[in-house]
C-alpha cells in the first residue's frame, strides 16, 4: 500500500472547517436583512422572494451540517490511520478528500452565487 503524510490533509480539513463555520455566521447575517424586507414589503413578489431565500438558506444551513460532519468523519478516520502507521495515510483515503475537496469548492461557489443573487434583492426591495 502507498501511503503519503497526513499533515496537509489535516491542514485543509481545519480551513475547511473554519470556511463553514463563516458561511453559517454569513446566513445569519443574510436572514437577519431578509427579515427586514419582509418587514417592509409585503407585496406578492416580494413575499415570493423571501419564501425563495428562506428556503435557499435553509438548504444551505443543510449543506453546511452535511460538509461538518463529512469532515469530521473523515478527520476522525484519518486519526485512527495515523495511529496504526506512524504519521502516514493510505493514497485511498487521499481519493476521499479529493471528493470532499470538490464538494467543498461546489458549495463555496453556491454561497457565492446566492450571495450576489441576494444582493441584487435586497438593493431591489430595501
Amino acid at each position: 500500500m502507498s501511503y503519503t503524510s497526513v499533515e496537509h490533509l489535516t491542514n485543509e480539513h481545519n480551513d475547511w472547517l473554519r470556511a463553514l463555520t463563516f458561511y453559517d455566521e454569513e446566513l445569519d447575517t443574510m436572514e437577519k436583512r431578509l427579515a427586514e424586507v419582509a418587514a417592509k414589503n409585503t407585496s406578492i413578489e416580494a413575499r415570493g422572494g423571501v419564501e425563495h431565500f428562506q428556503n435557499q438558506f435553509i438548504i444551505q444551513r443543510n449543506s453546511i451540517d452535511e460538509l461538518q460532519h463529512d469532515i469530521r468523519i473523515n478527520l476522525q478516520q484519518l486519526a485512527h490511520q495515523v495511529v496504526t502507521t506512524a504519521g502516514h495515510v493510505e493514497i485511498f483515503s487521499l481519493d476521499e478528500h479529493e471528493n470532499m475537496r470538490e464538494d467543498f469548492m461546489s458549495f463555496e461557489r453556491i454561497m457565492l452565487e446566492l450571495r450576489h443573487e441576494f444582493n441584487r434583492f435586497l438593493s431591489k426591495w430595501m
